[in-house]
């Protein structure tokens, strides 16, 4: 095989790390590209092409998280990882764990990890590299490799919710939540929501938003009741589609453009959280994106009466 061919190959395992590293698509596609730069100049040819670029794309990885630090710090509101609609390394052996690894709650998690922390961890617990491959990768020793993966598996541990649903049932029953959501029925909706629901959005500051947040069944139900007419109306489509291995949707105005992703976390046989993405810059990657300003102008139109425009929209808040 040319160079070329092994890379591409190996190409949908190295953006796979580097997604679960950076929660980002493009910065994984920038890692990825700076990989195959580096290979492609190598003026010799690693005995394990995997180990090599495994390596390779790691190390990127934790070169630019520790340089995103302040702007991770810096940004404005609740910070999500860009959604993620396929996956494209694929083990049939272990397709449930890959998914939960890429889920929006895990990403999260990882957040809570130093950028050494977070490679032993997606490389041995994630990937099942050996501790003489991750040692060589972080260029530590072994015997730190493992204690960076105890330190590691402690902070996961901590944060991770205690009933989680199998992936028929979460399946299922998100399938019924979004049917009601377009529906409009607000009693399906709230009885499938968990008592201390939360509704989260990532704006980045830069499209509407729902403040903190907004929590609680009775609440999110009310406010979903209130915004799916009127957006429905205006020719908006809800798609059904799994994000970040998880159930979700994507919105779409009339025109098909991207408003905003949703990834649903299933506990215990209800809703937990809803979370959505709606910052612009990172909805790219999943289509052209829309104007959500102007969306929700026009909702909010539809849904009040002629003369009574909602001033909370200049405020960057999505009314209930």
């Amino acid at each position: 095989m040319t160079r070329a061919e092994e890379f591409e190959d190996l190409r949908p395992l190295l953006f796979s790390i580097a997604y679960r590293m950076l929660g980002s698509v493009s910065e994984a596609e920038d890692a990825v590209q700076e990989t195959w730069l580096r290979y492609s100049t190598s003026p010799t040819r690693p005995r394990s092409v995997k180990a090599f670029l495994s390596a390779v794309v790691t190390r990127v990885a934790i070169d630019v998280l520790r340089s995103a630090r302040v702007r991770r710090e810096e940004y404005v509101g609740q910070w999500f990882p860009e959604p993620l609609l396929t996956d494209p390394y694929a083990d049939p052996e272990r397709s449930a764990e890959l998914a939960d690894s890429v889920s929006m709650a895990a990403l999260l998690l990882l957040e809570r990890l130093s950028p050494l922390e977070r490679a032993v961890f997606v490389l041995r617990d994630v990937f099942g590299f050996g501790f003489p491959e991750i040692a060589s990768v972080v260029r530590r020793s072994e015997a730190a490799c493992r204690q960076l993966v105890v330190r590691a598996r402690r902070h996961m541990e901590a944060g991770r919710p205690r009933f989680e649903a199998g992936r028929r049932e979460r399946d299922e029953l998100a399938g019924r939540f979004l049917h009601a959501f377009e529906d409009g029925d607000v009693d399906g909706v709230r009885k499938l929501l968990a008592a201390d629901v939360q509704l989260v959005g990532d704006s980045g500051g830069k499209a509407p938003q729902w403040g903190s947040g907004i929590f609680g069944a009775e609440n999110v139900a009310r406010v979903l009741a209130a915004l799916v007419p009127p957006f429905l109306q205006i020719g908006g489509v809800v798609e059904p589609h799994e994000v970040n291995g998880q159930p979700g949707a994507i919105f779409r105005d009339r025109d098909g453009k991207v408003i905003n992703t949703w990834a649903l976390d299933v506990l215990d046989g209800r809703i937990q959280t809803i979370r959505a993405v709606l910052n612009p810059d990172k909805l790219g990657h999943v289509g052209p994106v829309a104007d959500a300003w102007a969306v929700i102008r026009e909702a909010n139109r539809a849904r009040r009466p002629a003369g009574r425009p909602d001033e909370r929209l200049e405020n960057g808040v999505v009314p209930p």
